[in-house]
């Protein structure tokens, strides 16, 4: 048997008709939401001092007139913190990594939504999440035999893994000057250092329990900030979607989570 609910600031065992409540761990939160406010202190510090030089040269730093039409490849680096939602609004995140694409097409379509369609990736060497900890116990029961449980132990907490992202369909806007705005959908894959996230069956008898694999079914928005003619500023919003597609015994999953990210970008 596996968690049937979780709340809070606790859990709910089903055992024969009983509940169990099991209290989750205070410790170690604030300090998670101290290095989320210390990153995001970092990120406002970087793009504000990205700004202040290309004011002096905003003239210049439009976009090329040819740049789109030219069907450029696009690559650069980013930072990305978030939160989840709901009944997972104590998660939060935090990964780094490399995106790269290639506008495919002239533009085409009518008044706001004319555009240029290009295909991307990213690969997230640096990708953790942090959660509440909690005791828990395993509990099973063999057929016909007792119902058997272990002595409670910790879980949750930090969660460290990679994650890729192969398929990026971004819709590109027009250009307004030295913005670029896009919409996108996507799709990729998580792989963490231990089951996530930390709830539903563990490993007992006949249960798999969560997965260490999980997929990232994606939207968002986003705008590129030109600073030179061929090198932007990227900040985007997505929310994602966290499954393991019942690889294991349970799919507790976070059903949504807020993502915001900010990176540099070069254009060939």
């Amino acid at each position: 048997m596996g968690i049937s609910r979780l709340e809070r600031w606790g859990a709910h065992f089903p055992l024969e008709g009983e509940n169990f409540r099991l209290v989750f761990f205070r410790e170690g939160k604030a300090s998670i939401r101290t290095q989320i406010a210390r990153i995001a202190c970092g990120i406002v510090l970087a793009f504000v001092g990205a700004l202040l030089p290309s004011a002096a040269t905003a003239q210049n730093a439009a976009p090329s007139p040819d740049l789109l039409a030219g069907l450029p490849w696009e690559y650069g680096v980013f930072v990305n913190g978030g939160v989840g939602t709901g009944d997972r609004a104590d998660y939060k995140f935090l990964w780094a990594g490399l995106h790269a694409g290639k506008v495919l097409t002239d533009p085409f379509g009518k008044g706001l939504l004319r555009g240029q369609f290009e295909l991307g990736a990213e690969l997230i060497p640096f990708w953790q999440a942090y959660t509440p900890k909690y005791l828990r116990a395993n509990c099973y029961q063999q057929p016909g035999g007792p119902l058997s449980c272990s002595n409670l132990f910790p879980t949750g907490g930090t969660y460290t893994g990679i994650s890729a992202t192969p398929i990026i369909l971004r819709w590109n806007l027009r250009s307004r000057r030295r913005f670029l705005p896009w919409i996108q959908g996507a799709g990729g894959l998580i792989w963490t250092d231990h089951k996530f996230p930390p709830i539903g069956p563990y490993p007992v008898p006949g249960h798999l329990g969560t997965s260490v694999f999980n997929f990232t079914p994606q939207f968002g928005l986003g705008v590129h900030y030109f600073v030179k003619p061929r090198q932007s500023i990227s900040i985007s919003a997505n929310a994602v979607h966290i499954s393991n597609a019942s690889l294991g015994d349970s799919n507790p999953g976070v059903n949504a989570s807020v993502q915001f990210s900010i990176g540099y970008t070069w254009w060939k």
